[in-house]
């Protein structure tokens, strides 16, 4: 069984990780911040501990992002905007309905199509 917590990098260490590592190779940097989203396979995971110790090795510099504690998580305000969006753009018309093929009068002349909150725009070149 596999755990859906993310451990940290460094061998022999069962910690969770709260910290990304990232290398910077052409600007010798090490960059330390908040745990990505995805485990990414140039990146390592470091627990609390070993971000903390982290150094870099002779004429690197390591740049340390703080986290933001009320930035972590997404507020209660976007997860209801993006609830609505998903609705709206779900809705099917009533049978009967008549879907306009083209865009609204007035707007953009690059666009073709509507579908909810979608827009297909024109190529450039056409």
């Amino acid at each position: 069984m596999v755990s859906p917590v993310r451990r940290c990098s460094r061998t022999a260490c069962a910690r969770p990780a709260v910290a990304t590592l990232t290398y910077v190779y052409a600007d010798s940097t090490a960059v330390l911040g908040p745990l990505a989203t995805y485990a990414e396979p140039h990146c390592y995971d470091l627990c609390a501990q070993h971000s903390e110790r982290l150094t870099a090795p002779r004429g690197w510099e390591v740049v340390r992002l703080a986290v933001d504690p009320g930035l972590v998580r997404p507020g209660t305000d976007d997860l209801e905007a993006l609830a609505d969006a998903v609705r709206e753009a779900a809705r099917t018309p009533a049978r009967g309905t008549a879907r306009p093929e083209g865009p609204p009068e007035g707007a953009d002349p690059m666009e073709v199509a509507r579908r909810g909150h979608l827009r297909v725009l024109r190529s450039p070149e056409q």
